[in-house]
């Protein structure tokens, strides 16, 4: 019988191997890190302590900021310490948690995304029925429906990895753990693993996109239409 050694950790590559150049990377993105950081933070209590920000696109934008911090958090960290690390490693378990909210982050703001673009068309197109469209529960509703989706998008392509089993390299040639980087480094077939994140993810993107598209293709169409100048700039704005 043949002998297989079981992976147990990854080897994330990372940007660069030259140390001098690491250094520079890690200053560099150590620096991006902060303000994005500071920046949603300060977005978000500027949101929730102004009287005249509680309106939906201040709601909407206000989660937005909290997922940015969710996303940069997710791989910023880990990247930064493998950038002043000689031993660039991380657990397959691990690796796996990493890529489960990557997806997910990702997927809840795309879902986002799509309610924003939806709000302003609401508000650009149909001005005198959006206080009574765009409600506080159905925001909250379009809110707890992206996060949900998000989770559901992302869950059933995590849990199909547990299946996958690691016995040869275990080289990463990135920075992050992502699942299309894991499925070549498997001694079992990901096929299936494939299929379905492909199919997860062109399903949320044929939803979500045409949704963005079709608002704001309606929203530039509505702006094109006011004749004065100073009307079009403030719809713009």
């Amino acid at each position: 019988m043949k002998n297989l050694t079981i992976v147990t950790e990854f080897v994330l590559m990372g940007l660069s191997r030259n140390p001098q150049i690491q250094t520079i990377l890690f200053a560099l993105f150590l620096v991006i890190y902060l303000l994005t950081l500071m920046g949603n933070v300060m977005m978000i209590l500027v949101i929730r302590t102004d009287s005249h920000l509680k309106t939906p696109m201040y709601f909407f934008l206000g989660h937005l900021s909290f997922l940015d911090l969710c996303l940069s958090s997710v791989t910023m960290p880990k990247m930064l310490q493998n950038l002043l690390m000689q031993k660039k490693t991380v657990s397959v378990w691990g690796c796996v948690t990493q890529s489960f909210f990557l997806i997910f982050s990702g997927s809840t703001e795309a879902c986002l995304l799509s309610a924003m673009a939806y709000d302003r068309y609401a508000a650009i197109c149909h001005p005198l029925l959006y206080s009574m469209v765009m409600n506080r529960p159905f925001c909250v509703g379009m809110i707890t429906a992206a996060w949900a989706v998000g989770f559901l998008n992302s869950l059933p392509n995590s849990l199909f990895t547990y299946n996958l089993h690691f016995c040869g390299p275990n080289i990463i040639p990135h920075f992050c753990c992502e699942l299309p980087s894991l499925f070549p480094l498997s001694c079992t077939d990901p096929t299936a693993n494939e299929a379905l994140l492909a199919g997860s993810c062109a399903l949320l993107g044929f939803v979500t996109l045409p949704l963005i598209l079709f608002s704001y293709s309606r929203i530039i169409s509505a702006i094109l239409s006011i004749r004065s100048s100073e009307g079009q700039g403030k719809a713009f704005s």
